[in-house]
């Protein structure tokens, strides 16, 4: 249930330093995600392979896996967009 639960802080009252964070976060996320699918994580194996359903939620369990990077400190981009915006933000 940690979907429900990112949705409902969603739509909690947030500053914008906690909402730029979670955009810079979920950046992150949609990075890593499209890296580990060119690396060919949760790509269908030949032996024992799930078949058309693996290659149709394939793209699910890249997401997850990113989520959980990210979660745990990923490559650092979000705390470097997070800074760039701030400070953009902050100078206008």
């Amino acid at each position: 249930m940690p979907e429900i639960a990112a949705m409902t802080s969603a739509t909690a009252p947030t500053t914008p330093d906690m909402q730029l964070r979670r955009l810079s976060r979920e950046l992150e996320v949609n990075f890593m995600a499209e890296m580990l699918k060119s690396a060919g994580f949760g790509k269908a194996r030949d032996a024992f392979g799930g078949g058309a359903g693996e290659e149709q939620f394939g793209s699910f369990m890249r997401r997850a896996q990113a989520r959980e990077m990210v979660r745990s400190g990923g490559i650092g981009l979000a705390e470097h967009l997070f800074e760039a915006l701030k400070e953009r933000a902050d100078g206008e």
